[in-house]
Formats: C-alpha cells, sequence, structure tokens
C-alpha cells in the first residue's frame, strides 16, 4: 500500500475545514464559487498527466477523444451518495476518492480488461471548500497513478443534498479475451480471490466507534483499531484485483465466467447462475476468510459466514473455470475453488460443514433498502 493515505483513525468533517490540514498555519478556504467550474476543473485536473497512447485528447475540450484501434471499448460507470454509500463522519476523503476511482476499475478487470481512462462528475453541497474537493481529488489521482489511469473529463454541479459523485471508467480488451457472466458450464469449478467479509467487518467496526464517539461527548475521542487495521483498510481502501487478472492470463487460464464481489458473494453467485441458466454448489469450509473478520464478528456476536457471504464491498474476483484447468489454477496463490457449477435443475446452494444445504438467498447489498 502507499504510504501517502491519511491514516486510517483520522477522520473528515466537512464541517470543519481545518480537519482537512495539519500544521500550525493553515490557508484561508478558497471559495469554490471564485474559481468557477471552469477554473475549479483545471484546479483540480492539473497534475493529471496522460499515460496512455489510446488517450488523444483529455480534460480541456468539449470531449475526450480516445482510439482504441482493434480493442473492444469496455464502459462502466458507479454513483457515490453522501448518506446512501459513505458517511463523511467517519470517511476520510482522500479514501473516498480513491475507493471512488477503483471500484470503477474492479469492474473493468472483471469483464477481463484494463482501465484506461476515467471521468468524473461531483455534486457539491455549500458546505464543501476547495480544501475539501481537492482532498478527495488527491484520492482519485492516487488510484489513477497506482493503476495506469488517465482522468479525461468530468462536470461539475452545485447539490442540496450533500456530496455526489459519479465516476465513469472506460476500458479496453481484446475481442476474444473479453468474459461475461454467461459462459459458466457444469462442472465448472467455482473461484474467488482473496478472502471476504472483511470490508464489511470494517464497516461495522468504524459505525461501531462513531457511535461510541457519539455517545461519550468527547471531542478528543479517539477510536480503537488496534489490531484491527486489515479489515478497516478492506472497508476504506479496497484494491481492484489486477494482479489476479495478470497471474490467470500468465497461468494461460481464461474464465468461462466473471464478475466482481461489490454486493456480496451470495448476489454474485446468482448473478452468474441466472445469467449462465445453471446451478451451483459452494462449501462453507472453503470460503476464504482472514483472522481479523473472525474475530470481529465474533466480538460483535455476528454469524462469521453470513457476514462472509452477504457483506459485499469485498471488490475481489468471482469466477468460473473449466474443470480440465483445475492443476492450473491450484497453483495460482490468492486463489480458492469454493465449490462448482452444476445443472439448472439443481439449485444453487452452500454444503454446510455437516453436509447439509442451504439455499443461497440474495441479500448482498441493496441501495434501496440498504439506507
Amino acid at each position: 500500500m502507499e504510504n501517502e493515505n491519511k491514516d486510517p483513525k483520522e477522520t473528515v468533517n466537512p464541517e470543519t475545514p481545518e480537519n482537512v490540514t495539519s500544521g500550525q498555519a493553515k490557508p484561508e478556504p478558497v471559495e469554490i464559487a471564485d474559481l468557477g467550474e471552469f477554473g475549479l476543473i483545471e484546479r483540480l485536473t492539473k497534475d493529471f498527466p496522460l499515460k496512455n497512447e489510446s488517450t488523444k485528447k483529455g480534460v480541456g475540450d468539449d470531449a475526450a477523444v480516445l482510439s482504441f484501434g482493434n480493442k473492444e471499448a469496455l464502459v462502466t460507470t458507479d454513483l457515490l451518495l453522501e448518506g446512501i454509500h459513505f458517511d463523511l463522519r467517519y470517511v476520510p476523503l482522500k479514501h473516498l476518492g480513491y475507493k471512488a476511482a477503483v471500484v470503477n476499475f474492479s469492474d473493468v478487470y472483471a469483464m477481463n480488461g484494463t482501465p484506461k481512462q476515467i471521468t468524473v462528475s461531483l455534486g457539491i453541497s455549500s458546505r464543501f471548500t476547495l480544501r475539501h474537493i481537492e482532498e478527495l481529488y488527491s484520492g482519485i489521482r492516487l488510484a489513477c497513478e497506482v493503476y495506469g489511469v488517465d482522468l479525461v473529463g468530468g462536470d461539475t454541479s452545485a447539490s442540496v443534498t450533500g456530496l455526489v459523485i459519479s465516476i465513469t471508467c472506460l476500458g479496453e480488451a481484446d475481442k476474444e479475451e473479453i468474459v461475461y457472466r454467461d459462459g459458466a458450464k457444469p462442472t465448472d469449478l467455482i473461484c474467488v480471490s482473496g478472502d471476504l467479509g472483511a470490508a464489511y467487518m470494517g464497516l461495522q467496526l468504524l459505525e461501531r466507534e462513531n457511535r461510541v464517539a457519539a455517545q461519550s461527548g468527547n471531542p478528543d475521542f479517539q477510536p480503537d483499531f488496534s489490531g484491527k487495521e486489515y479489515i478497516l483498510e478492506r472497508q476504506l481502501k479496497p484494491e481492484a484485483r489486477k494482479d489476479i487478472i495478470q497471474a490467470l492470463k500468465e497461468a494461460g487460464i481464461k474464465p468461462t465466467a466473471m464478475m466482481d464481489v461489490s454486493d456480496g458473494l451470495s448476489s454474485e453467485l446468482l448473478h452468474i447462475c441466472k445469467d449462465s441458466d445453471t446451478g451451483c454448489r459452494v462449501y462453507e469450509e472453503k470460503i476464504p476468510i482472514d483472522y481479523q473478520t473472525a474475530v470481529m464478528a465474533e466480538e460483535l456476536n455476528m454469524n462469521l459466514v453470513t457476514c462472509a457471504m452477504n457483506g459485499g464491498e469485498d471488490y475481489e474476483l468471482l469466477f468460473t473455470v473449466p474443470l480440465t484447468d483445475h492443476d492450473k489454477i491450484s497453483k495460482l496463490r490468492g486463489i480458492s475453488v469454493i465449490g462448482y457449477v452444476t445443472k439448472p435443475e439443481l439449485g444453487c446452494a452452500m454444503v454446510t460443514r455437516d453436509g447439509a444445504e442451504i439455499p443461497i438467498m440474495a441479500q448482498g447489498w441493496n441501495a434501496f433498502v440498504n439506507k
């Protein structure tokens, strides 16, 4: 991880601009209205040099110009709303910017592609100063540097509902390399990268400490994150699994179906099975879970497997591969084989440690319910 990020213990309160800077002398806040739309765009995007030959024209004209040649273009977009997708009482703006960009990169990698460009559009309420938005953009810029992505445009507007972030990502892939959700076949192996449930447990930790801080009435309250740094980072600063895509290509493995785990393993499994017209069996004992995730679930008296199946925001890759690739996939680090694809009439179920089968239900994130 980059050391450039804020200490995860730091929080940002948009009502107090001085919280986003450190040191004795704090410059006077610059009013965004004084810069105007074009001045703001120039100020925020001047440190984004172009890195890709396919970017012919970036920020500064009526539209970006991209040239993909024989490549297929991939486009994805995400909308993040304050109070729905993030809470600025405990989410630092730099972390938020990084995460907002990375979740879009993850969608492109889930298509077996490579992210190349993004556009960023913001709705900004009057309680934010220029320094706040620059802090947000510093996280976006770091994500672009880490993943080699160009910022090529966007838009800004006033908002009466807090901060609104909309990012569109453009990627590319060879036509024959693109992987969709609908290619899984019976007997395919079901695989997942990394571990699951950590981001959800990180969110539970942040919300708990925020409640404790509010109840204490102490403005100098320090949250207790000791021994829980991993789950905190998984929530605040997730990473797209570019490394897994590269490892699969180097091993000569092309998944038959793939998507990223954003809404929870259960929901994503059902998406792949529905689109592929298949069923599945996944094994409880095979689901990868980190030690800190297990400790936090026990501390909060939550069912660990339920958290791993339904938590969401892990941004790991869920994919299927032919059974003939078993030996190849078994040699790759950071990938777990958790089950197999079945005929559709067998349905989708999780096999428990005692051999019982529990139907898989879509209990992952739903923005229209989980508010």
